[in-house]
């Protein structure tokens, strides 16, 4: 997410079209997965381990690379970033600006019953489930272990740029050291909560945005309350509910395990 909010941010600056600023983000999305797949499924080393070490490396040479590329300024992308408005019900009071969005947000939207659709009603996303449950079996009927988990990596790694370039252009404007503040892992912290199901990660990751959207509001309103506590509230919300849900979650039977062929 970070490399990607960082490619998309400095070719969106130059270009000054928010789209091609996207298509960056994406490539470094895939870029980085393609890297990441080859440690995790054909070198097999331990993908926790190398999850961190690709999360560290992406704060650090995103803010080596800002700090040597614009120095001590601080650039802004404006004029490029546009909503698409829903005629007719954007103009209804009160409630029109959920109806007036960017393009990428009515994406994200439509992407939720895809990908319940894919999982669930096609091959590929039968051999994905399978691939993640049981993989021996899986290659014994015939499935491509090593090309569905390499896809599937692809895929994620073309949301997460998606997700990133998003964040720095489309939603801010600019481009801070660790702008993603940890949305990474409080993804995976709600796809586990959400059992794998896409319709309930929807809710998690609407409970999380929601309460996000509270920190500004809250600051805002100029309580008496530490800056940093408001700041941490959707954090606490997602460390709670993990607390309270984590006992019932199950995890995918290869979860986390290279896969090597007899």
């Amino acid at each position: 997410m970070l490399l990607g909010a960082f490619a998309a941010f400095v070719v969106a600056l130059n270009t000054q079209s928010v789209y091609w600023g996207l298509i960056s983000g994406i490539l470094a999305g895939l870029i980085i997965a393609l890297i990441f797949g080859y440690l995790v499924i054909y070198l097999k080393t331990n993908q926790i381990v190398t999850g961190l070490g690709i999360t560290l490396f992406g704060i650090g040479i995103t803010s080596l690379l800002f700090r040597v590329i614009f120095g001590s300024t601080f650039p802004v992308v404006s004029e490029i970033t546009s909503k698409t408005d829903i005629p007719y019900f954007s103009e209804i009071p009160y409630i029109r600006s959920i109806f007036s969005l960017h393009i990428i947000t009515y994406i994200s939207f439509a992407l939720l019953p895809s990908a319940w659709w894919v999982l669930y009603k096609t091959n590929f996303g039968l051999n994905v489930r399978a691939v993640g449950e049981n993989p021996i079996a899986a290659d014994a009927h015939g499935v491509n272990v090593y090309r569905t988990r390499y896809v599937t990596l692809l895929i994620e790694g073309l949301l997460a740029g998606l997700g990133g370039a998003f964040l720095s252009i489309c939603d801010l404007s600019f481009f801070v050291n660790n702008m993603t503040q940890g949305r990474g892992f409080i993804a995976i912290a709600i796809i586990m909560l959400s059992k794998w199901n896409p319709s309930r990660i929807f809710y998690g990751a609407l409970l999380f945005g929601i309460f996000t959207s509270l920190t500004f509001g809250l600051q805002i309103l100029g309580l008496n309350i530490p800056r940093e506590f408001i700041l941490m509230l959707p954090y606490i919300v997602i460390i709670v509910l993990l607390c309270v849900l984590a006992r019932n979650t199950r995890l995918p039977g290869a979860f986390c395990k290279p896969y090597e062929r007899e």
